[in-house]
């Protein structure tokens, strides 16, 4: 009778830090693009691209995620211009 360890299972390689990283600034920007939409589009749009585009840069596994949020930002600043345009300001008036 001879004995035999149990088989033991061989751990998955984790993936680097960095694409993690970059896969939560894609969902990040994705977010804040989407949020943007609806306030505060003059400082989440910006955000929403830079972090897209860092997140294309790194690597990321979204890449679709990243491309949502890089037109969603772009989406954010170009309402804000629209309705600076449609009220003849640069600012909100209520």
């Amino acid at each position: 009778m001879q004995l035999t360890a149990p088989a033991t299972p061989t751990p998955t390689p984790a993936r680097p830090a960095g694409v993690r990283d970059a896969d939560g600034m894609a969902v990040a920007s994705f977010i804040l693009g989407l949020l943007g939409l609806l306030v505060l589009n003059l400082f989440l749009g910006p955000i929403a691209i830079v972090l897209a585009a860092v997140a294309l840069w790194r690597g990321t596994a979204r890449r679709g995620r990243a491309f949502l949020g890089l037109a969603l930002g772009v989406a954010d600043l170009l309402v804000l211009v629209a309705f600076m345009q449609a009220d003849s300001t640069i600012s909100w008036n209520f």
